[in-house]
């Protein structure tokens, strides 16, 4: 999903953003993640009572805003989102698995996806909290 061909070489300026392809390929990353995490029976659970198209339209905006995409994020912090929720350590890591899936299925390169999910496991300590 690089946008990067053998024309338009990779610059030190290039966001995550960039490289992950921009909001198109963040926008399939996203949809594909929540088909399988809400397939994940295990996790669920987790979204009984949550309107899947208003958090799949948030997780778009958030996860542009920490790979540096133009997009502001307005959303509550992670620890605010997920304190009520008692999310385990174990969903933290099922969840992290599908979307290394989900990063993967969607022909990310390996330091774009190794680039997001460092960034999604510096925020475990927020949203982990049972």
């Amino acid at each position: 999903m690089s946008r990067h061909d053998s024309q338009s070489p990779v610059t030190v300026e290039d966001t995550l953003y960039e490289r992950l392809g921009g909001q198109d390929a963040i926008d399939a990353v996203v949809e594909e993640f929540y088909d399988r995490v809400l397939a994940d029976d295990d996790l669920q659970p987790y979204f009984a009572d949550t309107d899947t198209d208003e958090l799949r339209a948030h997780q778009k905006a958030f996860i542009s805003y920490v790979a540096g995409g133009e997009e502001a994020y307005d959303g509550p912090g992670m620890g605010a989102a997920h304190d009520h929720l008692n999310v385990t350590a174990e969903a933290f890591g099922r969840v992290a698995e599908h979307l290394d899936a989900s990063l993967r299925a969607c022909g990310v390169d390996d330091p774009e996806r190794e680039g997001l999910l460092s960034a999604v496991a510096d925020l475990q300590d927020d949203v982990v909290t049972a």
